[in-house]
C-alpha cells in the first residue's frame, strides 16, 4: 500500500482538527506532495490549476480495482475501502462513467430542479417553524441539526421516495461513511448497515415504484434490454452514492456558511444592504469551506510529469485536495484565505471538474440559498452562543462541524 515516493507524506489528521494548518501545508509544498491518507500514501494535489488539467486528464482514472495494484491489499482493511469498492458512476470510467451518470442526470436538470423551488422553500418554512418553536424561550439551538441536516436528508427522501422510517438511519449511517476515525471493523459494520437501509428501500420501491428516482433507477435495471442497463450492485451502489453526495455535501455547505455569516457579521451586512446576494455567500463558502477537503482517489494510468519536478507514476493514486485548491494563492492572491463575500473570483473546485463534476451542484445550490434566506429573514437577531468553539466533524474528508448553536434573539439590534 505503499508508493515509492521521495519525501515523506503529510499525515493527514483524520478527525479534522488539523484541517487549516494541513491545507497551509499543502500549499507550502507545492503544487502536489505526498500525502498518507489512512496509512496509504497518495499524491495530493493543491493546485487548482493543476487540478483542474488533473480532473479531466484521461490519463487519470477512477476505475480502483482495474488500475490501482494495491486495490485488493487496501480494501481488505482500509476504513475508506467503499469510496474505492462501490460501483457507480464515481468509481468507473467512460463508457461506465456516462451509462450511469445518463440514468442520474434525467432527474438533476436544471429545469426539474427549478421546478423543485417551491418544495425546497415550503420545507424550509417548516424547518423554521420548529426552529422558532425550539429556541423562543432563549434555548440555544443547533442549527447544524435542526437545518443544516434537516433540510438535505427531506429533500433527498423526496428526490429518491425514502419513506420517513428509513430517513433517519440513512442520515446517521451517511455520515458513518464519511467518519474517518472509525476503525476498519466499525466502518464495515456502517456500510453492510447502510446497504441493509438502502436494500430495504430497493425493495419497497420494487413493490410499490412511484416518481421517484429509486423507481426510474429499478426500472433501468429491470426493464431495459439483456439484463438492464445496470446491474443489482450497481443500483444499489448508485442510490448510496445519490444519498451521500446530496446529503453530506449539502449538510457541510449549509453549515459552513451560516457559520461563516456570524462569525463576519461585515459580511452579513453586505448581503443585508444589497451590495452582495446569497448566492455570493454560497459561492464565497464552497471556495473558502469546501464541504470535502479531500476526495479519495484517482489513479494513473502512465508516468506522469508534474511541476516541480514530481512525477506520478502508473499505478499510484491521486487525491483531489479541494480545500487547499479553494485558497491556493496562485488564483486567490494572499487573501485566499479570507471571507469575501464581494470576491471577484468566484470560480472554485468544491463540486469537481470535467466529467465527474457534480450533477447534484443546481440543487444543493437552491437549498443552501433558501435555507439561508429563509434563516436569516426569520432571524434578523441570530447570532453564535457566546464563547462557543466550533468543533469539525471527525473526518478527513468531511469539513463541516459537529454543532452549530445559536440563540435566535441573541444578536445586536438589526442582527
Amino acid at each position: 500500500m505503499k508508493c515509492p515516493f521521495a519525501h515523506p507524506p503529510l499525515v493527514l489528521d483524520p478527525t479534522g482538527r488539523a484541517r487549516d494548518a494541513e491545507t497551509a501545508e499543502l500549499i507550502a509544498r507545492g503544487p502536489v506532495a505526498p500525502a498518507d491518507v489512512l496509512g496509504v500514501r497518495a499524491w495530493a494535489v493543491s493546485d487548482p490549476d493543476l487540478l483542474e488539467s488533473l480532473l479531466k486528464d484521461p490519463r487519470i482514472a477512477k476505475n480502483a480495482p482495474q488500475h490501482w495494484p494495491d486495490y485488493q491489499a487496501v480494501t481488505a482493511g482500509w476504513p475508506l475501502a467503499l469510496w474505492v469498492a462501490a460501483r457507480n458512476m464515481s468509481t468507473t470510467d467512460a463508457e461506465h462513467h456516462r451509462r450511469l451518470r445518463r440514468l442520474v442526470s434525467g432527474a438533476l436538470t436544471t429545469r426539474r430542479v427549478a421546478a423543485m423551488t417551491g418544495r425546497v422553500e415550503e420545507m424550509t418554512a417548516g424547518l423554521l417553524d420548529r426552529i422558532a418553536a425550539a429556541g423562543a424561550d432563549g434555548t440555544p439551538v443547533d442549527l447544524r441539526q435542526q437545518l443544516a441536516r434537516a433540510l438535505p436528508i427531506l429533500v433527498v427522501s423526496d428526490l429518491l421516495g425514502l419513506p420517513e422510517e428509513l430517513r433517519e438511519d440513512f442520515g446517521r449511517y451517511v455520515e458513518g461513511v464519511f467518519d474517518t476515525t472509525l476503525t476498519p471493523e466499525r466502518a464495515q459494520a456502517n456500510n453492510v448497515a447502510l446497504y441493509t437501509v438502502i436494500a430495504a428501500l430497493v425493495a419497497g420501491k420494487r413493490e410499490r415504484p412511484g416518481d421517484d428516482m429509486t423507481s426510474l433507477l429499478i426500472s433501468a435495471r429491470d426493464t431495459e434490454g439483456d439484463g438492464g442497463a445496470l446491474t443489482e450492485d450497481e443500483l444499489l451502489d448508485t442510490v448510496m452514492l445519490v444519498v451521500a453526495a446530496g446529503y453530506e455535501t449539502t449538510v457541510n455547505l449549509i453549515d459552513n456558511t451560516v457559520a461563516l455569516l456570524l462569525a463576519h457579521p461585515d459580511q452579513l451586512d453586505l448581503v443585508r444592504a444589497g451590495k452582495a446576494d446569497w448566492d455570493d455567500a454560497v459561492e464565497e463558502s464552497l471556495r473558502l469551506e469546501s464541504p470535502l477537503a479531500h476526495l479519495p482517489m484517482r489513479y494513473a494510468l502512465a508516468d506522469i510529469e508534474l511541476p516541480g519536478g514530481v512525477t506520478v507514476h502508473q499505478g499510484e493514486p491521486v487525491l483531489a485536495s479541494y480545500a487547499a485548491a479553494g485558497r491556493h494563492p496562485s488564483r486567490y492572491g494572499d487573501g485566499g484565505a479570507e471571507f469575501d463575500v464581494t470576491r471577484e473570483a468566484k470560480d472554485h473546485l468544491a463540486f469537481g471538474h470535467g466529467p465527474h463534476f457534480c450533477l447534484g451542484a443546481p440543487l444543493a445550490r437552491l437549498e443552501a440559498r433558501t435555507a439561508l434566506r429563509g434563516l436569516f429573514e426569520r432571524f434578523p437577531r441570530l447570532a453564535l452562543v457566546p464563547g462557543t468553539e466550533l468543533e469539525p466533524v471527525e473526518s478527513l474528508i468531511s469539513n463541516g462541524h459537529r454543532t452549530l448553536p445559536v440563540l435566535l434573539d441573541g444578536g445586536e439590534p438589526g442582527r
